[in-house]
């Protein structure tokens, strides 16, 4: 008796995060001796002999994501692989012998704690100026910017990985507020978890569906499932500097998109079609949405707070629209009805990309130190030249 009061609210937890799961995103579980499991859910009264289906187009095979994860000793809490070392991208075959390099996003609770451990146990994955100032230097460089410190070219379980440190606060706040849109972006694409957080999983639906708002805001009444898929995947690179310059695939958002677009319906359309005013079959591919300036204002005063702060600032200068005080529901309507709405969404969410973007760039050359910086940028530089 004592045991089944014991475990019954851990069950009722269990069954109520499931469903968040996201199905375009493969999941895998990093088993724990030292961390006391839960017990198993019942089983349902009526099982289903349907079996699940697997994702197209599934992450490249023999990849061994989980047992290069489970090879850190320092705490991790939210990890995912991303990439086109993970799932295949169009403008990237790679040569018999030289698999593309792994990337993976390492959320942490405490990053001066993580890179102690890690420091010691991997030592070379550190520049020596690095290791020489020790953890709270890395911490305190890790700090600036988007708040992620990458190692890169990295050996590992004979692979060849990069993989970045953030802390989960750090994480979970972009993803709500889109501050830099530097970890948010990325994470508008397919993963695949390799360890997971309720706490993560729950502000990344909220990403998810912010990311939908913002690129309904800037398409037309009636639009692709494609346009949509590269519009969301087009966030987070505009505004990067690498994209400019010669270190970044130019067709990289297509390529993304059309190798990835199963996972990428799977990923968007229920939350899609769970938003108002947007009509979206199963069985096309063609979306139509309510452009009126009543449906845009449901959707422009839940985007992230970061993002529509900068749309109001860059309208506070125009007379013409009334004041929040004077009458809010005029205020968002004559915003939402702006023919130049999307040309400001746009701007802005450049703006928001592109100073992090660019730090982070900078602190490669610290992170990684002079050889792999070379390293990195000349490798960035061949996929240009072939894009």
């Amino acid at each position: 008796m004592l045991s089944t009061v014991t475990h019954a609210p851990r069950r009722r937890i269990v069954s109520a995060l499931a469903p968040l799961r996201s199905l375009s995103t493969e999941t895998t579980q990093t088993p724990s001796t030292d961390v006391l499991q839960p017990p198993p859910p019942p089983p349902p009264k009526h099982p289903s002999t349907k079996q699940r289906t697997r994702l197209s187009p599934s992450p490249r095979p023999s990849i061994p994501h989980r047992h290069i994860v489970s090879d850190f000793n320092a705490p991790i809490r939210y990890a995912f692989a991303y990439g086109s070392g993970v799932f295949e991208q169009d403008g990237y075959q790679t040569e018999k012998g030289a698999p593309p390099m792994l990337d993976f996003m390492f959320a942490v609770t405490h990053p001066a704690h993580f890179h102690s451990i890690n420091m010691a146990q991997h030592p070379s994955h550190y520049a020596m100026y690095a290791r020489t100032f020790g953890s709270s230097f890395v911490t305190r460089v890790e700090e600036f910017g988007p708040g992620v410190w990458f190692n890169a070219f990295v050996k590992a379980k004979g692979r060849t990985i990069k993989y970045g440190v953030t802390s989960v606060d750090n994480l979970c706040s972009d993803l709500l507020n889109w501050n830099t849109l530097y970890l948010a972006g990325r994470m508008h694409k397919p993963l695949r978890i390799i360890k997971d957080d309720a706490r993560v999983r729950l502000t990344q639906q909220v990403n998810l569906t912010s990311a939908v708002r913002a690129a309904l805001l800037t398409l037309p009444a009636e639009f692709s499932e494609t346009q949509l898929f590269e519009t969301i995947t087009g966030i987070s690179y505009s505004g990067d500097p690498r994209m400019v310059l010669p270190g970044e695939n130019r067709g990289k958002v297509g390529n993304i998109v059309r190798k990835q677009r199963p996972q990428f319906r799977e990923l968007y359309y229920r939350l899609v079609t769970g938003l108002p005013g947007v009509h979206w079959p199963g069985d096309s591919s063609t979306l139509q949405q309510d452009t009126s300036p009543i449906a845009r204002v449901a959707h422009l005063k839940k985007l992230p707070p970061v993002l529509l702060r900068r749309v109001r600032g860059s309208y506070a200068s125009d007379t013409s629209i009334p004041t929040m005080e004077a009458d809010e529901g005029a205020h968002w309507q004559r915003i939402a009805g702006d023919e130049q709405l999307p040309v400001v969404l746009r701007r802005q969410m450049r703006g928001i990309v592109g100073y992090p973007a660019t730090v982070q760039t900078l602190k490669g050359i610290i992170s990684g130190g002079p050889i792999t910086t070379v390293r990195y940028s000349l490798d960035k530089l061949a996929k240009w030249w072939k894009s």
